[in-house]
Parts: structure tokens; sequence; C-alpha cells
């Protein structure tokens, strides 16, 4: 016999946002596979389309990686390239996003090794502002620390980067980073974890 639950009238609204957000992921994942058929048999518009849904999300990733807007972009479009260069590949196995987040982590990920990270990550725009903004003593105590985070972040390795931000600024699973980054999710969580540590004593003064 199936279990039953009560069902609270003030958490039905909630539940059908939930399930109609779900649908909506679930028909764009199927949109975009049927999208990614027509783009490998050489449907140009089909790969527009795919480019125009997904860019944003992409270039968001890549500039809190590469610490710079114009790298991201740069970072972005060799990805597509290789996308669609790949696209005969694509199975769907994994979703679409899945699989150009691996492609742009992955991009930036031999950006961030081949040299030394002179711009840090733009996690700036993620701290959120102190409640005394206005007094001048305040801002400045903002900017000292958000400059301290950002010279912390600079001594994170490239791995331990790559799976903060997915983590911690873009909110992803272990399960979507490790998918993401080609890794297990024992070892995301452990590179995480040391990221965390390293920020954590870096900023002791800050808490």
């Amino acid at each position: 016999m199936c279990p039953t639950f009560r069902t609270d009238e003030r958490s039905r609204p909630v539940a059908g946002a939930r399930r109609q957000s779900a649908a909506l992921d679930t028909q764009g994942e199927a949109e975009d596979a049927l999208l990614a058929v027509r783009a490998a048999e050489g449907d140009e518009d089909a790969f527009a389309v795919l480019v125009q849904r997904h860019a944003a999300a992409l270039i968001r990733l890549a500039t809190r990686l590469l610490g710079t807007r114009a790298e991201a972009e740069d970072a972005v479009q060799e990805a597509f390239i290789s996308a669609w260069r790949r696209l005969p590949e694509f199975q769907g196995r994994s979703s679409f996003a899945t699989w150009t987040y691996r492609i742009v982590t992955n991009r930036c990920l031999n950006v961030l090794r081949s040299r030394k990270l002179e711009a840090p990550l733009e996690a700036a725009g993620d701290v959120p502002a102190p409640e005394h903004a206005a007094s001048p003593a305040r801002i400045t105590e903002g900017r000292d620390a958000v400059r301290e985070l950002r010279e912390a972040l600079d001594q994170l390795s490239a791995e331990q980067r790559t799976c903060w931000v997915l983590r911690e600024l873009d909110g992803q699973s272990y399960e979507f980073i490790a998918d993401a980054v080609g890794i297990s999710q024992e070892a995301v969580r452990a590179r995480v974890f040391r990221a965390r540590r390293c920020l954590t004593q870096a900023l002791g003064a800050w808490r």
C-alpha cells in the first residue's frame, strides 16, 4: 500500500511552482537535444539558437574563473567553436548545458594552468554589501575585505578555484560539478573543502 501524505494548503503554490520549473527544465533539455541533433546535421540556425540560450550563463562562469569579461568571451567563443566541431560526439548522455559547461570549464582550466592569474575572480559582485554601506569607514572596510578575498582566491589552484566557483557562486551540485570538470564527486568535495579552508584561513581577520 502506498503511504499517504498530508499536504498543507499553503505549500501547494510552492510545490506547483517547483513542478512547473522542473517541467520547463525537462522541456528545455529535450528541445536542446533536438536542436543539437539538427546542428550535428549541419543546421547552423539550430546551433545559433543553442548559443543564444546558453551563452550568458557560460560567459558568467568564465568571467568568474578568468577574471575579465574579454577573456571570458574569448574562452566561450572558442568553446562554442569546439562544441560545433564535436557535435557528432554529443549523444545526449548528459544535457547540452552540462556538456557545454564541461567544455568551457576545461577551456578555462587550460588558461588558468598556462599562466599565473593576474586578474582575480570577480567575486566582489557576489559579496553581500555591508548593512552600513553609507558609512565611509564601512565602505573602506568592505573594499579591504574584498581585496583580501581576491588575493586569497589567487592562491587557490586552478582546480580548487574551478570547483569552488561552480559550487559557491553557481550553486551547482557535486554531481553536476563532477560531470562538468570530469572528476569524481569525492575529488570535487575534496577540492571545495580545501578551497574553503584556504579562504577561511586567509580571511580570518574578517570573520
